[in-house]
């Protein structure tokens, strides 16, 4: 029985060994505008009712929201993934220069080795014979048009293309002559009996974004202290089936219920780090690759623009009354921006609020979170230094707003001329906590056009001091020294190193694994990650020895090697490490049934406080089990 548990409890420490075992380099995300949606008539608003008033986020008895309730699915679109594999073999290739690609474009590769190479030479040919022009164009741009192709086309096999159109997606009409080709890939290269198991590889990546959506949800409702609008009810005239109508009898209607959804599609083989956001009707796509973070990206101005869209059409005749001066001041900002294209008005309203809601939420967590730092600085101080630490806060602080406004300005100019307006209404409604919809009508009714035409020239300074603080930035990169820039290439070789390593623990060949993380130590000093994963080899095949003497010498090997990775861990950055490093401990002295020495381990995992990749919660769960 307690071989079972430790046998659970290695399984678990290797399953965190990723954390330690590669870097998370930042990537830029690169989001095609989404085709606008049409301007909302007022007959259109008539025959919407509106939605009835629904609680705030609630959680169920987990703790977890339940997605759905907020219009929410997360789900893989088998569309978009055979069309992102077909583009793959034809050549479209976004992995950055210097890096391997991902273990799911390589898996795919792989199965295709042997797709028909006269129907790989077609689908190369048009790939590069449609690229965009544009020598700037983005890998993001030009895997965008295959995006909104992919949404365009029915489903497999026959992927059905649509009537060209003037209504299709921006771009599709370019690339609408490969939809024959996708539809010959799909029958020779074998992708239908992979599909399943690549649609289970989306659905776990789908997994993975469904915490971290629900708190995206959490933020975007409860900073606007409302609900989204899920399901609305249409009012559609119906002709009369009497053999002779009366004259002059009223129109008929029956009232159709719609359901309104956001939908996050997971895409493996998205180029790393841009979203796609597309509208198709009454669903809201936003195509996300791996790795990516709800909370912190295109994903949530895209939700925003869910919740908001619905509020914009149910006050559309408050925003016709303001129309002629709106559009004005679109054109001046057309004129302006010598010609760029600009959002007709209901579209320039939506983009204005998103815009706001977006900015102040950014400007809220950062103040919040500078007061909470300032605070704690304040605490530690002596007398002497907290005037010094005040100034620096207030100095920081002026650094945010003048970011909100250049935030503000960018989209300003680019149509979203309210943008300024409705972050000033945004900023009253934090501290009244009121649902923001049930303003909006109010807000419309203020709208002085006059003072937003005022707003370039207010917000001119702020943009200069934050360009200017941005090229000092940029200096300050580039002016790295080559000691700094080593460094840099060396922790990426070793987290490559590391992360090969693992496979060979995954693969149970401990003695190979175990050999390489010695010769990594001789190169790389005193590294606290190498001890880490040396305790980790030891662990786990400590694991899979039957023999009590052998597993025990094991064992003392693996926590001699936590002991050293924590010894050796001296910046900030190595506290997850050391968090995850006594946790481990704990858990092979209790199992050594040392109970006072598991008890210490887990208190000192405990005592570095719930670090962001730690083991706090663990350490504490251990600890209560084994305290009577």
């Amino acid at each position: 029985m307690k071989k079972h548990l430790f046998v659970i409890a290695a399984v678990l420490a290797f399953g965190q060994a990723a954390a330690f075992a590669q870097s998370n380099p930042a990537t830029t995300s690169q989001t095609p505008a989404a085709t606008p949606r049409p301007a909302p008539t007022a007959a259109a608003a008539a025959a919407t009712a509106d939605a009835q008033p629904t609680p705030r986020p609630r959680s169920n008895r987990s703790g977890a929201l339940d997605l759905s309730d907020y219009g929410v699915r997360i789900e893989p679109e088998p569309r978009l993934l055979v069309m992102m594999a077909a583009l793959d073999a034809a050549g479209f290739d976004p992995t950055p220069a210097g890096r391997q690609p991902t273990e799911f474009r390589a898996l795919v590769r792989r199965d295709q080795e042997n797709l028909d190479a006269e129907l790989r030479t077609r689908m190369r040919r048009f790939y590069d014979l449609n690229k965009l022009k544009d020598a700037s164009a983005t890998p993001a741009q030009q895997a965008a048009r295959y995006v909104s192709l992919a949404y365009a086309l029915g489903p497999a096999p026959a992927f059905d293309a649509p009537a060209r159109s003037d209504d299709l997606f921006a771009g599709v009409l370019d690339v609408l002559d490969f939809a024959p080709l996708l539809r010959e890939f799909y029958a020779k290269s074998g992708i239908a009996t992979r599909l399943p198991a690549y649609l289970a590889a989306h659905q776990a990546e789908g997994d993975r974004l469904r915490p971290q959506t629900a708190e995206m949800l959490r933020a975007v409702l409860t900073y606007l202290h409302t609900r989204p609008v899920t399901l609305t009810l249409e009012r559609v005239p119906i002709k009369n089936q009497a053999a002779k109508p009366k004259k002059d009898a009223p129109p008929a209607f029956i009232t159709r219920e719609r359901e309104r959804r956001f939908r996050l599609v997971p895409d493996l083989l998205a180029v790393p780090g841009s979203i796609n956001f597309r509208v198709i009707g009454d669903d809201y796509f936003a195509v996300v690759p791996q790795g990516l973070d709800p909370a912190s990206s295109e994903v949530r101005r895209a939700y925003l623009q869910y919740v908001i869209d619905p509020v914009v059409l149910r006050f559309n005749r408050e925003i016709a009354l303001k129309r002629a001066e709106i559009r004005s001041l679109i054109d001046e900002r057309a004129t302006a921006a010598a010609g760029a294209p600009m959002p007709d008005v209901f579209p320039a309203v939506a983009r204005s609020l998103i815009a706001a809601a977006d900015g102040r939420m950014n400007f809220v967590a950062r103040t919040r979170a500078l007061a909470e730092q300032t605070s704690a600085r304040l605490q530690r101080a002596k007398e002497a230094e907290r005037a010094s630490i005040v100034k620096e806060s207030q100095a920081d602080r002026a650094a945010l707003e003048d970011e909100l406004t250049a935030q503000l300005a960018e989209a300003y100019e680019r149509g979203a001329v309210l943008a300024f307006y409705f972050s000033e209404q945004l900023r009253d409604q934090e501290i009244a906590g009121f649902d923001f919809a049930d303003f909006f009508s109010d807000m419309m009714t203020r709208v002085d056009v006059a003072r937003e035409r005022l707003r370039p020239a207010e917000y001119a300074s702020a943009r200069e001091r934050v360009a200017a603080s941005r090229r000092e930035a940029t200096r300050a990169a580039a002016n790295r020294t080559g000691e700094e820039t080593r460094a840099n290439y060396a922790r990426a070789a070793l987290d490559k190193s590391i992360a090969d390593i693992n496979q060979l623990l995954r693969a149970k060949n401990y003695t190979e694994a175990e050999t390489r993380l010695r010769a990594l130590l001789a190169e790389n000093g005193g590294e606290p990650r190498i001890f880490f994963a040396l305790a980790q080899a030891a662990s786990i095949s400590a694991s899979d020895a039957f023999v009590e003497s052998v597993r025990d010498e094991r064992l003392g090997r693996a926590l001699a090697n936590y002991r050293l990775a924590i010894n050796s861990a001296t910046s900030e950055s190595d506290r997850p490490l050391i968090s995850r490093a006594y946790t481990a401990m704990g858990r092979i002295l209790a199992f050594m049934e040392r109970r006072d020495e598991a008890i210490k381990a887990f208190e000192a995992a405990i005592s570095l406080g719930n670090v962001k990749d730690g083991a706090y919660a663990d350490a504490e769960r251990e600890l209560r089990e084994l305290r009577p």
